[in-house]
């Protein structure tokens, strides 16, 4: 059996898991506590990150290049265009929620509303939330100018660049951190693709000490 280290409310390991469950191949989750480096763990990814996958006798960390070795060695249902411009840009807004996004907004809303108290870091810092509340709504701008372009994020077929996305905006959902009404553009896209089968195990995930919010797993909501 393939295993994937993970920790529910990563973005790393969502957009991991979304691509996984899109491809229909078979893991088994195991939760990781990756912040207290753990020698065993740190053995899998001596950069002490999630997520992890051990897949036909191989461990292979980083999200990204993790997704680039499924869509290379699975290549069905494709998750990057065959079309080299296509694939940049998906290319390029995979990067951009994974680096911008998260540390703009993800980091400092569910970094500081869950992991602080998770990882017993303290209390969250108001002057970081309310950065990444002011964020979002710039990002969710950018989602809404995109998708009034297109039928997906990065063109007319759903991407990696969607999954990266979905994977930041459901861990911020999870604590009721997203504004849908901002733009109907962006709640129709998440809902279609909250919507899809790789999508259920993330909706079933629960943090303990922290309860989804009760729209979260809701696919009319």
């Amino acid at each position: 059996m393939n295993t994937l280290y993970h920790y529910p409310l990563s973005p790393f390991s969502r957009k991991v898991r979304l691509a996984l469950a899109e491809k229909k191949l078979e893991v088994e989750l195991v939760e990781e506590r990756y912040w207290v480096a753990d020698t065993d763990f740190l053995r899998r990814n001596p950069a002490g990150k999630v997520p992890v996958l051990k897949m036909d006798g191989r461990t292979m960390a980083d999200s990204t290049a993790i997704c680039e070795f499924l869509e290379e060695k699975f290549p069905t249902p494709a998750l990057l265009p065959r079309d080299a411009h296509m694939r940049y840009e998906a290319r390029r807004l995979v990067g951009w929620f994974d680096d911008k996004f998260y540390h703009e907004v993800t980091k400092k809303l569910t970094g500081e509303r869950v992991f602080r108290k998770v990882m017993g870091t303290g209390y969250p810092d108001s002057t970081n939330v309310k950065a990444g509340a002011k964020a979002i709504k710039y990002h969710l701008d950018y989602m809404a100018q995109l998708l009034d372009e297109r039928r997906w994020l990065a063109g007319n077929d759903m991407t990696l660049a969607d999954f990266a996305a979905a994977a930041q905006l459901s861990c911020l959902d999870y604590t009721s951190d997203v504004d849908w009404n901002r733009h109907e553009v962006v709640k129709d896209w998440y809902a279609k693709i909250k919507s899809r089968p790789a999508f259920r195990s993330l909706l079933a995930d629960e943090v303990p000490g922290f309860q989804p919010a009760q729209h979260y797993a809701d696919l009319d909501f």
